[in-house]
């Protein structure tokens, strides 16, 4: 049993050995896109918002 968890560790080091980590830069470039973007879809979303909830009113209006 303790083989099994001791090799598994050591499969586990090797493989974190292999991952290539994003530069300081590449995060902060992919997180500024990912703010815009949310910004942009939350305006986007706002902005529908808006203006179906005045196509109601108005037809509520009518009635």
């Amino acid at each position: 049993m303790a083989n099994k968890v001791t090799n598994f560790l050591r499969a586990v080091k090797g493989e974190i050995k292999k991952i290539t980590w994003p530069s300081r830069a590449e995060v902060m470039r992919s997180t500024l896109i990912v703010l815009v973007v949310i910004v942009l879809f939350g305006l986007l979303i706002g902005g529908m918002d808006i203006g179906i909830f005045q196509i109601i009113k108005f037809f509520l209006r009518l009635g």
